[in-house]
């Protein structure tokens, strides 16, 4: 597999004025991210809800704009380019959301959902894929072309926004916890699908998720984030196995393994050890040195950068090398 980017993100930074009962202020949802995605590769990123996920995705599909940092498809950055070459851009990159309920017009048939993405380019009918073409890629049968996305099940409604995220042939997709919504006997069989179309394909994903057991089935790579910072990344099974900052030991120990005894249940205690800090007051030092349970007061003042902790990962711990919350 090829380490070459095919899209790129460095110094990654998005803020947003809030207005608060003590005047204007600034919400830094994701902040000085580096992350690369090569062709065929998986990467994922995985926190807690409000950690900055949603938006990184939404930065890299150039949905909205960095406050700071670039954004690059092979090597040409997306917020420097015209209106018109972003739209050409576009046919690369694709998003697959959370709710198809919601992504999909409950208006339009499959057939004319499946279309659109070629009409909309101007791309040739004869020259896209068919809409039974692109059924047939999801596991759909050609019956489906005419009804209305009311009448499909979840699972089925997400098949058609996987047909048309994959319509125009792109590069690289977002799938923003593109199963979260369904039911977890069907969250299996749309993983295997993504899983398929990306070998078939030859497709780069950045898989956004909470559920860290589909990640390490799914991803090659995964980075951790904590109130929008990167604060671990690497090769998943050496990530998973061998997590070297507090906050992925914690993660990793509140998913229920009852063999772990003793050592899962005083993880699992830290974890519960205070709040999310609001975006809005930010600790200072290690943003996550208000929960973890090894902080001390260098940790409090001192911000870790993310740095090489051996085998393929990085961590933004001062401890990462000797770091165990459980022990």
């Amino acid at each position: 597999m090829t380490t070459t980017p095919l899209v790129e993100a460095r110094g990654l930074t998005k803020r947003y004025p809030v207005r608060t009962r003590t005047g204007k202020r600034i919400l830094t949802a994701v902040d000085a991210v580096d992350i690369a995605v090569a062709a065929g590769q998986i990467v994922a990123v995985v926190g807690e809800s409000g950690c900055g996920k949603s938006t990184t995705g939404r930065l890299l599909l150039a949905l909205e704009r960095p406050s700071e940092g670039t954004v690059t498809l092979q090597g040409r950055d997306l917020n420097r380019l015209s209106a018109a070459e972003l739209r050409r851009s576009r046919r690369d990159i694709q998003p697959i959301f959370q709710d198809p309920y919601d992504s999909l017009n409950g208006r339009m048939r499959i057939r004319q959902i499946l279309s659109e993405p070629a009409r909309v380019h101007g791309i040739d009918p004869a020259k896209a894929r068919s809409v039974h073409d692109l059924l047939d890629l999801v596991n759909l049968s050609p019956d489906y072309a005419e009804r209305y996305p009311h009448e499909l099940s979840g699972g089925q409604r997400q098949r058609v926004a996987i047909a048309r995220a994959i319509a125009l042939d792109p590069k690289f997709v977002v799938c923003d916890e593109a199963v979260s919504a369904l039911d977890v006997s069907v969250q299996a069989q749309v993983v295997n699908l993504l899983r398929r179309l990306q070998r078939e394909l030859g497709l780069a994903y950045l898989f956004i998720s909470h559920d860290l057991a589909l990640v390490r089935y799914l991803a090659h790579e995964t980075a951790v984030m904590y109130l929008g910072k990167i604060v671990e990344q690497g090769p998943t099974e050496t990530l998973f196995t061998d997590p070297r900052h507090p906050y992925t030991q914690l993660l990793l120990a509140a998913v229920p393994r009852p063999h772990l005894g003793s050592r899962l249940r005083r993880a699992e205690a830290a974890v519960a050890m205070g709040d999310l800090p609001s975006p809005l007051d930010r600790p200072a030092g290690c943003v996550f040195s208000t929960r973890c349970p090894l902080a001390d007061d260098r940790c409090r003042t001192e911000e870790p950068a993310l740095r090489p902790v051996g085998n393929g990962r990085t961590a933004a711990c001062h401890y990462a090398e000797t770091a165990d919350v459980a022990a």
